[in-house]
């Protein structure tokens, strides 16, 4: 019903007694009691003959009170009896008959008049027009508006607030006219998403936030990367991943836009095909950047001596960069250079939140806890209430990182020979160089991508460790062989991930059984290498087939279900 033709009422009762009511009927020589005194009205009568006067202390009571004057009937003794005055005394008396009769009528008016007005001022409600009225007292705080505030609450009392007229005409104003939100244009509003931690972390946050915003309906504003004091990396959305590849092969899904418009961008910002959507932007939207994929296709270019064929996933990781080598040799050789690609999950944070022991002695207890007070205050903390198991208890159910020492013993119980290349993911090894020593020995041909790249080479990628790590990510999942040293790595569980989705079964990744080799490596002392051996091969082997994505798993670690890969050929 609209508003905008019906009258705006606004009535209020007066009961506090001001003059406006004082002054009524003074032309009749009387005051009008005010609506609050009528119950203390009273009427004195002494003499036949009354005057209408207030009394000093009550202005607003109707007084009836003894004229000055009184009229003595009687006869005095030695006086004759005078007819005329008889006669005048019958119509003195006949005057004031009629004058009591006629003040007890203008008595019976007032008091008639000043029920009503005291009945209309509590009645609960009129109807004028479209608009329910209501007859408020000075505070009073209730609102009736005829439909739809009444429909809201049908059969329930009216709500009370603190400002009710300015609701009122809001309620009038909002009917007459059909206001869009400008954050809205037709959907639920912008999603903004700031991603903390390393690329890996990134990425997974990436595709949740894609996932939300179509269930939203929402328009997703270009990710944000957080500066993080332990990566120390200033990389933006795009100087990783190609923003327009992004925005493009997601518009049939979810509006992207790289900022917020220009009105809402001083604010103070602070399942509909959920897993299918969330499978396409890990495995197609996100696609690294050009200056990424050129020294991607090159490290790989370099991992394998510079052979010019084509591996199973180098189209969807570097794209022209691969088909561009594709091209000069069509012909695949008969013998492919292959390379295994190690990542050694054993940086300080992962070591020091661990709280295991890894053979440095005091020194090494001693630096872990300093690193710990600044970076893990809380853990120290509750180090202070809480009782936590011995190192070597958590190394018994592979609840520490394996040591590269440890990392060596795996692969050469797997069998790898002091041939083989391995490109080793990661950065900044806890104990550096020396910590590196038993995998390096063993292991001539072991390199990292400063080896691979030249110093001008490695220039634009210097103090972006965001963009290092989306360069170890294109070589670990275009190995021919992927070994992790920790599965609940996110690094190590995307790149996984992305092998299975592209990999058609072909590309094998190493997930040791960390709590199976403990009982292993304990045995050092004892344990003769052919037995090493086959309880190693035995150990990776339980973990070797590919299984389908459990229920409440990650789907970028376990692709293989029929929301992600059924429809891989489609996206």
């Amino acid at each position: 019903m609209p508003f905008s033709n019906s009258p705006e009422i606004t009535t209020a009762g007066n009961t506090s007694g001001d003059d406006d009511d004082d002054d009524r009927g003074n032309s009749l020589g009387f005051r009008i009691p005010s609506a609050n005194s009528i119950s203390s009205m009273r009427m004195s009568i002494s003499s036949p003959i009354y005057s209408l006067s207030p009394t000093p202390s009550q202005s607003s009571v109707l007084s009836l009170s003894p004229a000055s004057s009184t009229l003595s009937i009687g006869y005095l003794s030695g006086t004759a009896f005078d007819p005329k005055k008889k006669k005048k005394s019958k119509r003195n008396a006949w005057y004031r008959k009629k004058m009591t009769i006629g003040l007890a009528v203008l008595l019976v008016f007032f008091v008639s008049m000043n029920w009503w007005m005291l009945s209309r001022i509590q009645e609960p409600s009129r109807t004028r027009g479209d608009i329910k009225v209501k007859l408020l007292k000075a505070n009073s705080t209730t609102v009736f508006i005829k439909d739809e505030l009444q429909q809201l609450g049908r059969g329930k009392k009216p709500q009370k607030t603190i400002y009710a007229r300015l609701l009122a005409k809001a309620a009038h104003a909002l009917a007459e006219t059909n206001i869009v939100s400008p954050i809205s244009e037709g959907k639920s509003g912008y999603i903004m998403v700031t991603a903390n931690g390393g690329i890996n972390q990134q990425r997974v946050a990436v595709c949740n936030a894609v996932a939300i915003a179509r269930l939203l309906n929402a328009t997703l504003v270009l990710p944000k990367f957080m500066y993080s004091s332990v990566w120390k990396d200033a990389s933006q959305f795009g100087d990783i991943y190609q923003e327009e590849h992004f925005i493009n092969y997601l518009k049939p899904d979810i509006p992207i836009v790289k900022d917020l418009p220009k009105e809402l961008q001083s604010l103070d910002l602070e399942a509909i095909g959920s897993l299918r959507l969330r499978c396409r932007c890990n495995f197609h939207a996100l696609r690294f950047a050009p200056k990424i994929q050129e020294a991607g296709a090159l490290l790989i270019q370099r991992m394998r001596q510079n052979n010019k064929g084509l591996g199973r996933l180098d189209q969807y990781l570097v794209g022209p960069f691969a088909q561009s080598r594709m091209k000069a040799k069509k012909v695949r050789a008969a013998k492919t250079s292959r390379y295994l690609a190690l990542h050694l999950r054993f940086e300080i944070d992962m070591v020091a939140h661990s709280l295991c022991e890894f053979g440095g002695g005091e020194e090494e207890i001693r630096e872990l806890e300093a690193y710990r007070e600044v970076h893990f205050p809380a853990l120290v903390e509750l180090k202070k209430t809480k009782k936590f198991p011995f190192p070597t208890q958590l190394r018994s159910e592979g609840l520490c990182p394996l040591m590269p020492e440890e990392t060596v013993l795996m692969l050469a119980g797997l069998g790898f020979n002091r041939r083989t290349h391995i490109y080793l993911a990661g950065a900044h090894i806890y104990g550096g160089n020396s910590r590196l020593a038993a995998l390096t020995t063993l292991f001539p041909n072991l390199v990292t991508k400063e080896n691979l790249l030249s110093a001008s080479e490695m220039q634009p990628f210097a103090n972006f460790s965001s963009q290092l790590a989306a360069l170890d990510f294109i070589v670990c999942t275009a190995a021919d062989l992927f070994a992790m040293t920790d599965s609940g790595s996110q690094f190590s569980s995307l790149v996984a991930g992305y092998r299975i989705y592209y990999g058609g079964g072909k590309m094998p990744t190493i997930r040791p059984n960390k709590r199976r080799l403990a009982d292993i490596f304990v045995k050092n002392n004892t344990i003769e290498w052919k037995v090493f051996e086959a309880r190693v091969r035995k150990a990776v082997r339980q973990n070797k087939r590919v299984f389908s994505r459990p229920v409440g798993r990650s789907v970028y670690r376990y692709p293989r279900c029929r929301d992600c890969m059924c429809h891989a050929d489609k996206a």
